[in-house]
Formats: C-alpha cells, sequence, structure tokens
C-alpha cells in the first residue's frame, strides 16, 4: 500500500499577535506523514509559516476546538476548512455528551481521571443546577420511561455536564459507563463507572448520549452555540465563603484536570462550580490587572491565561469558620514549582507546575479578592 506524502488536513486557525493586537486568521495545513505544519494568512493571501516540522505535536492534537502550540505561538483551530478534511476526522473524531449526576459530583476529580485514562479529551465542563422544566425537558427529548424518578434525581443537586472528543466516542462512553443498571453493571462490568459508582438504575452515576443524533441536541442544550443567542442551564457559582481557582491552559492542555481537582476534593474541598473558560486577551490582562507592575513576569502571566482554555472553579469548605481562601492558598504552595518542590513537596504547584508563569495554577491572593475573582468568570465572563 502505498503511503500519501502530501496527504494533509485543512483548518481554519486564528492567532491573536499581541504585539500587533491584530487577530490574525488562517489556514493550517497538517501533513501527517512526516508531522510537517504550514500556515496561510487569509487576510494578506501569503504563506505566513513555509511547511516545516513542528516539535511537540502529533496528529491527535488536530481537531476543532484545540489549541497547538507553533513556534510559541498558540494557535486556536476554529474549523474545518474542507469536506475531505471534515469527513476523515469528524466520523473518526466523534463528540459525546456526558453527564456526572449529582450523587457522586464530590467524586468529580476521579471520574475526571478515569476519562482522561480511557483516552477521550474533555473538549467543555460546567457544572449547573438544571430546574425541574429543564430536566424534563432534556428526559422528554431522550424516550426515558421513569422521566419523573429521573428528573427528581437529576434536580437534587448539582451536576456536570461534559463533552468528550475521541475516536468513535459515542460507543466507547457506552462502554466505560458500563450498562444502565449500575447491579447488572456489578455483575457483568466490574471495572465500568456504574459498576465503581453508581447504585441502582437511576442513581447510575453518570449519562451518555445515544447516538450521533443525541449527542449534537444534548450537547447543543447544555452548550449553546454563543452565536445562536441561546444559553444554557446556568453555573452554580454561590458567591459566597469562597475563593477562585484557576487550572491554567498549559496544565489544562497536559490533561492534569482530573488529577489536579482529585486532590482538591481529598484535601477536603468542595467544588461548588467549575466551568472552561477561553480568556480572550483584554479580560486576561484586566483580571491579571493587579500583578502589572508587581510582578516582573506579568505579561508572561497574560499570555499564558489566554494561551488555551482554562478550567474555572469556586472553592469551599463545609466548616464554615474555615479559612478557605488562606488554607487553600497553602495547598497550591509557592508560586515557584521550583520552590515549592524543595520547602512544600506536597503541593499542588511542587507536583503539577513547570516555571513560575506555567505553575499548574492560580488561587486567590487576599481573602476579599476570592469572591470577586469568582464574579469575575461566572458573573461579568459567563453569558448565562
Amino acid at each position: 500500500m502505498s503511503v500519501d506524502h502530501n496527504e494533509k488536513y485543512i483548518f481554519e486557525a486564528e492567532w491573536y499577535d499581541k504585539i500587533a493586537s491584530i487577530l490574525k486568521k488562517f489556514y493550517l495545513y497538517y501533513y501527517p506523514f512526516d508531522n510537517t505544519v504550514e500556515l496561510f494568512d487569509i487576510k494578506a493571501r501569503k504563506t505566513f509559516l513555509r511547511r516545516t516540522k513542528c516539535e511537540g505535536i502529533q496528529a491527535k492534537d488536530f481537531y476543532v476546538g484545540a489549541t497547538v502550540t507553533i513556534f510559541s505561538r498558540s494557535i486556536r483551530i476554529t474549523d474545518y476548512a474542507d469536506c475531505v478534511t471534515r469527513t476523515k476526522l469528524q466520523t473518526k473524531m466523534q463528540k459525546t455528551f456526558a453527564i456526572v449526576k449529582p450523587n457522586v459530583v464530590d467524586k468529580l476529580g476521579e471520574i475526571l481521571k478515569h476519562i482522561v485514562s480511557s483516552n477521550f479529551h474533555i473538549a467543555n465542563i460546567k457544572m449547573v443546577k438544571l430546574s425541574k422544566e429543564q430536566a424534563t425537558e432534556f428526559y422528554g427529548d431522550t424516550g426515558e420511561t421513569n422521566v419523573a424518578y429521573l428528573v427528581n434525581y437529576l434536580t437534587s443537586g448539582p451536576i456536570v455536564a461534559l463533552e468528550l472528543l475521541g475516536d468513535h466516542a459515542i460507543a466507547r462512553w457506552q462502554e466505560v459507563m458500563g450498562p444502565e443498571d449500575s447491579k447488572e453493571a456489578t455483575a457483568k462490568e466490574p471495572s465500568s463507572l456504574r459498576a465503581c459508582y453508581g447504585t441502582d438504575n437511576i442513581h447510575n452515576a453518570v449519562h451518555g448520549s445515544e447516538n450521533e443524533e443525541a449527542a449534537e441536541r444534548e450537547l447543543k442544550f447544555f452548550f449553546p452555540d454563543p452565536k445562536s443567542g441561546k444559553t444554557g442551564p446556568p453555573n452554580t457559582a454561590t458567591l459566597e465563603n469562597c475563593t477562585c481557582c484557576i487550572i491554567k491552559p498549559h496544565a489544562v492542555q497536559a490533561k492534569l484536570t482530573g488529577e489536579i481537582i482529585d486532590q482538591i476534593q481529598k484535601a477536603g474541598y468542595t467544588i461548588s462550580a467549575v466551568q472552561q473558560f477561553c480568556v480572550n486577551p483584554f479580560d486576561a490582562e484586566e483580571f491579571l490587572e493587579v500583578y502589572k507592575g508587581v510582578l516582573p513576569d506579568y505579561a508572561a502571566m497574560v499570555g499564558e491565561l489566554q494561551s488555551g482554555p482554562c478550567i474555572v472553579m469556586e472553592i469551599k469548605h463545609k466548616d464554615e469558620k474555615y479559612d478557605v481562601q488562606g488554607e487553600f492558598r497553602k495547598l497550591c504552595g509557592p508560586m515557584d514549582p521550583d520552590i515549592a518542590r524543595q520547602v512544600r513537596p506536597d503541593t499542588l504547584r511542587a507536583k503539577y507546575g513547570k516555571t513560575q508563569v506555567q505553575n499548574a495554577l492560580h488561587c486567590s491572593d487576599l481573602p476579599e479578592d476570592g469572591i470577586l475573582e469568582v464574579e469575575y468568570f461566572f458573573k461579568i465572563l459567563d453569558s448565562s
């Protein structure tokens, strides 16, 4: 069988040029044969980067919604640019919708780790609280018979909605979940999520889309296209007795979200809101403005925050009198991961940070900043 040296995938992509303050749009060509890339500037109608090898990226990094780093530039893939690429990648790389149900939200980190180890990419995440009407509308479309029980259960507490990407994701996610009835799952698929975390056919820990049509409909319900003018179910931020934690883009890209959330939950904290944000350059500057002129890394910190999707959380503690902001800072550790590894090796930055800028997490510095930072994301930036 001959190998096509010129087989290529073509995507529409964009990069924000901070120096010129311009959003540049490209055609991004990727050649799987030799792992080379090429960038064509759409507006200038000329080649921006000649076909060249690019270290640290591979075929699985190229999909719509991904951010790929090409020679220190964070290029965001926004769409397929031709039918061939769409057909090839959409059939292989599927998306599906998943829910982590109310009684296992406190095990969210463990479940996300399981999802990542099963070779899924978490393309979107949001904790929401459904109203009875929303839950009825959602289940009314699924053809379920015991809708009333499901609605009561799904509205009994916050749930976490997920968009998962992967090869043949719909069928594979069904396998990872296991049979609908947790008792049956325990007998037949003891390592499945419903066997490990569910109790019966209603309280069965997780939900997944039945087929492509259902996946499309369910994803639109929870993650509507901003251009549609519709809003999904509201976030669950309480904006009281809380602190803010952001898993930075480099850590999200390194698939550390589940690990970090698991450590936070096991340290006794409650995650009362979680959502993925893609922060634009202006918002990144505004959010980090307190560090301007204070930290020499300010510009690099702004660059990191806008370099790809980040995951923002509202962190609380069951004990109302607990100094959640101060104690959570201790769990995160010193800003410089090298120092953290020497003096506080059990902290999150010691375990997951790379440099002072790519130190895995941002957390609120001062007690009054906690609520303000949570508000900034969950009230101001979240359009719903």
